[in-house]
């Protein structure tokens, strides 16, 4: 297959308006107000003409973005007073999961999701997102002391997988997210998992599982990374565009398959354009889920989540 442009580069035009968005909105030009609004609709057009050519590499490009929200953004914008938790009371802390409690929208709430890290020196910190085991058992104990106190669970989703590093296997990585999906299985509590960049393979699922799984427009759900799924399957790393098709990862094909629950919209350009309104959709999207989810008894609660784990996927009988 031939390789298309990348996203970074079709996007240059977007950028260049969003520059100059950011520059109006720290003048004090009387104008700007219009004048911003003006630059929007000019994004709006860009967007228009782009939107149509993107593959699902691309798509792949959008939800790695260096500039989107990441999970700490979102907490700062979503939620108030959040208390971080360090431990998993076992082997140590880990900063590829961020985990605690918060106050969303007048109750509290447990917050749990994977942080990448903006400058080089935060990447290396946070293992670029990649969690050992001590960072799923970390947020297992939150989301056990979230039910001993009755508190929803909310969880954000982005991370390229969990890590595969030989100390991270000796710990038993395999055996940390398959006993957290175990746990939520049966945890007495609502919990809705937003999928805000990348949802790798394990790692995604290790905190990715609950009542309602939402997705935002531009992310990925995905068994594998698109260029694992080449290096196993055709090995070459040429064919990662073709791999990217074939894995079904975009966020219309998981709801069609019904895997996730829901799609957020983007604003033009993707969450890194307009950050703002991206957390202004899912925060939306979240009041709405756990103010449906909240109202069930736990019996029910608990059978409905067992049913929608059991209905996914497809197959024939011959």
């Amino acid at each position: 297959m031939e390789r298309s442009v990348d996203f970074y580069t079709l996007e240059k035009g977007i950028l260049a308006l969003k520059e100059q968005v950011d520059s109006l909105a720290e003048s004090d030009d009387l104008d700007k107000k219009d004048r911003i609004a003006a630059l929007r609709r000019d994004i709006e057009k860009e967007w228009a003409k782009i939107a149509p050519k993107l593959t699902t590499a691309h798509i792949v490009q959008i939800a790695r973005h260096p500039k989107r929200p990441y999970t700490l953004d979102y907490i700062a914008s979503l939620f108030q007073d959040f208390m971080e938790m360090h431990g998993d009371r076992r082997f140590a802390d880990d900063p590829a999961i961020v985990a605690g409690l918060a106050f969303y929208k007048g109750r509290t709430v447990a917050v749990i999701g994977h942080q990448k890290g903006r400058t080089t020196r935060a990447r290396i910190e946070r293992n670029f997102g990649q969690a050992n085991p001590e960072g799923y058992r970390k947020a297992l104990r939150v989301m056990l002391e979230a039910e001993k106190f009755g508190f929803p669970v909310i969880t954000l989703v982005d991370t390229p997988g969990a890590y595969p590093g030989i100390g991270a296997e000796e710990r038993g990585q395999a055996e940390a997210i398959a006993f957290n999906l175990k746990t939520i299985a049966t945890l007495k509590t609502p919990i809705v998992n937003v999928v805000i960049g990348e949802g790798g393979s394990g790692g995604g699922l290790g905190i990715g599982f609950g009542d309602q799984l939402m997705i935002l427009e531009h992310s990925f759900y995905s068994v594998i990374s698109p260029e694992g799924c080449a290096a196993i399957l055709w090995k070459d790393q040429n064919a990662v565009e073709k791999a990217a098709e074939n894995l079904g990862l975009r966020a219309t094909t998981l709801l069609e398959f019904g895997i996730v629950d829901k799609i957020i919209p983007e604003p033009p350009g993707g969450a890194h354009i307009d950050p703002e309104q991206t957390f202004r959709n899912v925060d939306k999207h979240i009041y709405q889920a756990l103010k449906k989810l909240e109202g069930l008894p736990v019996d029910e609660l608990l059978e409905e989540r067992y049913r929608k784990i059991r209905k996914i996927g497809m197959f024939e009988e011959r």
